[in-house]
């Protein structure tokens, strides 16, 4: 049996920096060796305390959801207004295009197109790439009640994350490893918590579960969801040992991007990419859950190796690495370990 069945992750995920130009139309286009039209894109300005800007094709360009607040979806088309065949296009909002500043974009491949998925309690409307378990799928409960929704993805989703597109509330997510009703805000340092009102039971190969709570009810909703695929992506958590020689976490592959957040204590989100400037130690963070600028100053910098198998923690912060808790992650690969071929990668 073959490694992995993605020897480019490039097609499927990729890390692009940019620099803002100040007006509308800036075309950015994918640094990888691969074309990759995304599907699902996160943009963040690295310069300046403005907020982490998520659009997906299903929900369409120019509706934009902010993961470090609990704002409502707007409709904005001075942000994104176009996925294209090897990138998106930006106008001019500060957000993603202020002139001369920096700019990251993390970006996912689903289907390049949208299909119906009626094997829920509710019909969804999902954008699926099965190959490299990326699932995006938004849907309306008409009801007050707990429902299923038809994912997509033929095997249990490791990652859910949902947010209610028509109200100021919490992002919710759910995580590998986690009971039956236990959840994590995207938004906020706050620790996992647990509600059946939240998620009424664990996801299925075809379904996952949302519960009673008010913004889940009488509302339309969008969720991303991710399967571990290897070689390409692992999502799973790990144990602190506090100190400064830190875990190292196997993923299989050399990693593109890595989030980290520590479960148990209310402590920030961060993440880190292969693209930064910069060498092991990376050290160049961000914070899902804050406005803030990329984190540079010594009092900042959350510190890990990427590896060719994984990454390692590098410090005993409690935001990465407090000893006894469990903190949760999730990975996408430059490249794998192993190709299909049998041929190592190595280190960057």
């Amino acid at each position: 049996m073959a490694y992995t069945t993605i020897d480019d992750p490039e097609a499927n995920f990729q890390v692009q920096l940019y620099t803002g130009n100040g007006s509308a139309n800036h075309a950015i286009t994918l640094g990888g060796d691969t074309n990759m039209q995304p599907d699902f894109v996160w943009i963040k300005n690295r310069d300046a305390a403005d907020s982490h800007c998520l659009f997906d094709a299903v929900r369409g360009a120019t509706k934009v959801l902010h993961a470090d607040a609990t704002t409502a979806e707007v409709t904005d088309t001075d942000t994104l207004d176009s996925f294209t065949s090897d990138g998106f296009q930006v106008d001019a909002d500060v957000k993603v295009n202020t002139n001369a500043e920096k700019y990251v974009a993390w970006c996912w491949k689903g289907a390049n197109g949208t299909a119906t998925n009626t094997s829920g309690d509710k019909d969804s409307t999902v954008s699926v790439n099965t190959t490299a378990g990326i699932s995006i799928v938004k849907w309306e409960n008409d009801t007050d009640e707990a429902i299923s929704i038809g994912h997509g993805l033929g095997a249990i989703p490791d990652a859910v994350i949902v947010k209610e597109l028509g109200d100021a509330v919490n992002w919710h997510g759910r995580f590998k490893g986690f009971a039956a009703n236990d959840y994590i805000h995207l938004n906020t340092n706050e620790a996992k918590g647990a509600s059946t009102a939240v998620f009424a039971t664990l996801p299925t190969s075809a379904l996952f579960y949302t519960g009673t709570a008010a913004y889940h009810i009488n509302a339309n909703l969008i969720a991303y969801c991710f399967t571990s695929i290897q070689g390409f992506s692992k999502i799973g958590s790990f144990i602190g040992n506090g100190n400064a020689d830190g875990p190292m976490v196997y993923t299989g592959f050399s990693p593109a991007y890595v989030v980290v957040k520590n479960s148990g204590g209310s402590e920030a989100w961060n993440v880190w990419n292969n693209k930064t400037p910069g060498y092991n130690v990376a050290n160049k963070n961000l914070q899902p859950n804050s406005t803030a600028a990329e984190q540079t100053s010594s009092a900042g910098v959350k510190e890990i190796d990427f590896l060719s198998n994984g990454f390692k923690i590098r410090g005993s912060n409690t935001e990465l690495n407090q000893s006894g808790n469990t903190h949760i992650y999730m990975a996408f690969a430059e490249a794998p370990l192993v190709n299909s071929n049998g041929v190592p990668c190595t280190a960057r």
